[in-house]
């Protein structure tokens, strides 16, 4: 209990610092005293101070009985990691070095302790070593080759929130070290880090607008495997296949309006949309079983295709219609409807759930796009610790194998959206 007081007491006072940080260097006066003590505030000498607050950290908790004190700093350290991007922004300080030096920075500070605490016996050896390769595979090899065709090396997406799920996997394993009772989770997270890394780097490759293409195939792949899963009976792997493939949903619009795409890059994403939110959960509803099965998820199907053609014929032209507003449920969320009651409710139940996500998918009430209007305001770090948070309880649901709370997780989520999707169309 003393070590989770002495987290929370930290992680107080970092975010309370970031946020007042974050503020202040909008300010005239501030930026003025940044660009008078580069070598104090810099971005690059903020990268510097942290790392070597995390070093200190390692050497105080391994090496030394000080170990409250280590996790107080390496607590305010992970915290400072997104200062130096508020700096570079704020002050126009961003540099090559910049992008190469974060993220060397950010390794400098979680890899460490990883290695120690897997030689203490909390986590694996051996996925710890992997992570290790890979990111240093990221840093020095394929960011160097980066640089030679003259393409940003910065971190993405991917390798944001890996770093700060594993800045919260050093946190998890110190308190598992003097906390035996915890149930371990570590090696799960560990692998999502290691998925996540080496996503972080393959796409550093991938030309920017052939990003959108590939994430709607890769909704389409996590479609068909949730077919298969379901046909298994393997229902919680199925269903987690399939939000895995409405995170590849949820970017690939966002990259191509960012980035542009291929002509054929509607088609793909419609067909995908299709596979992973009409027949998979329809599939998931007959699979179950119960004298209305095949009824109830062909008429799944059948709504599911009715909103999409719906929106591809006329609510992109609807001049009524408000950017990033949709006319009716989209089709991801009334999925989770149906995957969630799934797991946790009877076959009448679950039909009659998934009768209210038709309606709503079929009905003109209006709801927030969650990529294009909801995401946009949360700020950034907001975001990626939500992600973070997101797979770190994912994995806890694997590890207990605690079915019915994926399917109150997976209800609660699509709630919390629905109410604010629609609070934020009013404001």
């Amino acid at each position: 209990m003393e070590r989770f007081l002495i987290i929370v007491v930290s992680a107080i006072i970092g975010t309370v610092f970031f946020l007042w940080f974050s503020q202040a260097v909008k300010k005239q006066f501030m930026q003025e005293f940044i660009m008078a003590h580069q070598w104090l505030l810099h971005p690059n000498s903020i990268c510097y101070w942290r790392t070597t607050l995390a070093v200190l950290g390692f050497i105080l908790y391994f090496f030394t009985p000080y170990q409250t004190v280590a996790i107080f700093i390496f607590t305010f350290a992970a915290i400072l990691d997104g200062a130096d991007g508020v700096v570079a922004r704020g002050c126009n300080l961003r540099s090559r070095w910049g992008e190469w030096l974060d993220p060397m920075c950010d390794k400098l500070t979680y890899l460490p302790p990883l290695i120690g605490f897997a030689y203490a016996g909390i986590i694996s050896i051996k996925l710890v070593w992997i992570l290790v390769a890979i990111e240093f595979v990221g840093q020095f090899f394929a960011r160097r080759i980066l640089t030679w065709i003259k393409v940003s090396g910065a971190a993405n997406n991917f390798g944001k929130i890996k770093a700060i799920i594993c800045f919260g996997l050093v946190i998890l394993c110190a308190l598992m070290d003097k906390n035996q009772e915890f149930i371990n989770i570590a090696d799960e997270v560990l692998t999502a880090c290691i998925i996540l890394s080496s996503a972080s780097v393959v796409f550093k490759f991938i030309p920017n607008r052939l990003y959108a293409d590939i994430l709607s195939v890769l909704n389409f792949c996590c479609g068909v495997t949730s077919l298969i899963l379901t046909y298994h009976h393997y229902f919680a792997w199925a269903i987690c296949i399939i939000i895995v493939g409405q995170l590849f949903d949820l970017f690939d619009g966002r990259m191509a309006l960012k980035h542009g795409g291929t002509q054929y890059g509607p088609y793909l994403d419609d067909i995908a949309d299709f596979v992973s939110f009409g027949l998979a959960p329809a599939y998931v509803i007959v699979q179950i079983g119960g004298s209305l099965a095949w009824f109830v998820g062909g008429t799944f199907i059948i709504g599911v295709t009715f909103r999409l053609i719906r929106f591809i014929a006329m609510d992109k032209n609807r001049t009524d219609l408000p950017e990033g507003i949709f006319n009716g449920l989209p089709s991801p969320a009334g999925a989770l409807i149906v995957l969630g009651a799934s797991l946790i409710a009877t076959p009448g139940i679950l039909w009659g759930l998934t009768g209210v996500s038709i309606g709503l998918m079929i009905s003109h009430i209006r709801f927030a796009h969650f990529g294009r209007v909801i995401l946009k305001k949360v700020p950034k770090p907001v975001f990626f610790l939500i992600s973070a948070s997101i797979i770190i309880t994912l994995s806890f649901i694997f590890k207990t194998k605690n079915v019915q709370m994926f399917g109150y997780l997976i209800l609660g989520s699509v709630s919390i959206y629905m109410v604010v999707g629609r609070k934020w169309i009013r404001q």
